[in-house]
């Protein structure tokens, strides 16, 4: 398979992007005129008391007197960077802030990144939740597991804001949309498949969650001592969800007449024999960075029915967590969400799904110089398609409200003038601000 859009990035290459002209990828600017002594009299003294007694009357006045009402936390102990570890909190910035271009540039919303060096999962949330009022949605973003469900639990449940960890739900729900949409090229049911998921880290462990949610029956995962299995004394109560009553205890044993393979752990794990003993029609997700579980073109040679995605921008199908998360936040600010449901991700799910089975416009096909159609190799959109801004951050409201987690009532609700909002108010300042 050709790799497409390959970029070789060299360490100086990256060193000289992050700190040439003013040093990092953030900053933070005006959103009103601030030339005159009377323009200062606005914005602070004395004006600013107006605003502040405003709010002390009626908290909601934040969301329409300050930037909380666009305003998300990507906030970390940088306990699970990427693929480099715990590195720690300071050493996690950069990504943060990268995070922070991410949801700017495809969602127009603002982000102050806030690396806490904490590791006790009780501290860590008592220092979010001292601070959370700043804020109208928080990101969490590379903590490990397990700590990242319970300080992601307990955090949706003691906030009144969208709380969301992108490293479980934004691989999850990209996986399972392309998954859904892979199944339907080859005629097969979740409900009937077999999958077989390695890696049981926040991903994993999401990953598996949302598609039960979805209607999957037969789902075996291994972690890094093998499968899971309901004789193990080893296991946190969130792999224990998916252990099962086998005698089969290594990957090589349980991915035998599997009919999908999911991988978030550890490249290279994939051999021609597991591949060869896969079902008719495969579906490999080998998602595991910068080396995945197989690279394309070797499972395609082993078996030319197969279906593959990664996480690699060079190949067709990356699952991109980009894809979903910018618009889940953009829809919960702009209904004022007080958390993220399980509907809320279902919905995101279906219209990512639906999204790639509709005709690609022309301008996004000259972006990538590609004729994007759907298929085995685009069964997901692309990132800097802008229907996924006004498609998924749409879904996204719409669900919230339905699911009572909104101050505004279905009846309230005109999908048709949100959309025009999202295009008219968003879109355009985005594009407005990378034309300059």
């Amino acid at each position: 398979m050709k790799q497409l859009n390959s970029l070789q990035i060299t360490k100086k290459e990256a060193l000289e992007y992050h700190s040439k002209d003013r040093n990092g990828k953030i900053e933070v600017i005006p959103t009103k005129s601030f030339k005159t002594s009377y323009d200062l009299s606005l914005a602070y003294t004395p004006g600013v008391a107006y605003p502040c007694l405003e709010i002390q009357k009626n908290s909601e006045n934040a969301y329409l007197y300050t930037a909380k009402s666009n305003l998300v936390a990507v906030i970390t102990n940088g306990t699970a960077v990427l693929g480099l570890g715990n590195i720690g909190a300071l050493a996690s910035k950069p990504v943060m802030e990268g995070k922070g271009i991410l949801f700017k540039r495809f969602a127009d919303i603002d982000v102050f990144d806030i690396e806490v060096d904490e590791k006790d999962p009780d501290r860590f949330c008592e220092i979010v939740k001292s601070i959370y009022q700043t804020f109208g949605g928080i990101n969490l973003e590379d903590i490990k597991a397990p700590e990242c469900f319970y300080i992601e639990e307990r955090l949706s449940n003691e906030l009144d804001i969208p709380v969301f960890h992108d490293d479980q739900h934004g691989t999850a729900l990209v996986s399972a949309s392309a998954l859904l949409n892979a199944l339907y090229l080859v005629g097969k049911s979740l409900k009937d498949v077999k999958i077989v998921i390695n890696g049981a880290g926040a991903s994993g462990i999401a990953t598996g969650k949302i598609l039960k949610l979805l209607g999957a029956k037969n789902i075996i995962m291994c972690d890094s001592k093998g499968v899971i299995t309901a004789d193990r004394n080893d296991l946190n109560k969130y792999k224990k969800e998916f252990a099962v009553d086998t005698d089969k205890k290594e990957l090589r044993d349980v991915i035998k007449d599997a009919d999908v393979f999911i991988g978030l752990s550890k490249g290279g794990v994939l051999t021609e024999d597991m591949i060869k003993s896969m079902a008719t029609n495969p579906i490999i997700f080998a998602l595991a960075n910068p080396t995945p579980e197989i690279f394309p073109e070797e499972a395609e040679e082993i078996r030319d029915d197969v279906i593959i995605a990664t996480g690699r921008s060079d190949y067709p199908n990356q699952i991109n967590n980009v894809l979903v998360f910018p618009f889940i936040f953009r829809g919960s600010l702009d209904v004022r969400a007080k958390k993220i449901t399980e509907d809320m991700k279902i919905a995101v799910v279906k219209e990512l799904s639906k999204l790639a089975r509709e005709p690609v416009p022309t301008h996004i096909k000259e972006i990538y110089g590609e004729d994007l159609y759907f298929g085995k190799n685009y069964l997901i959109p692309k990132p800097f398609d802008e229907r996924l801004l006004i498609n998924i951050s749409t879904a996204v409201a719409k669900s919230a409200i339905l699911s009572g987690v909104s101050h505004i009532n279905i009846e309230n609700f005109n999908e048709e003038e949100y959309k025009k909002v999202l295009i008219n108010k968003h879109l355009n300042r985005i594009k407005n601000f990378y034309n300059r």
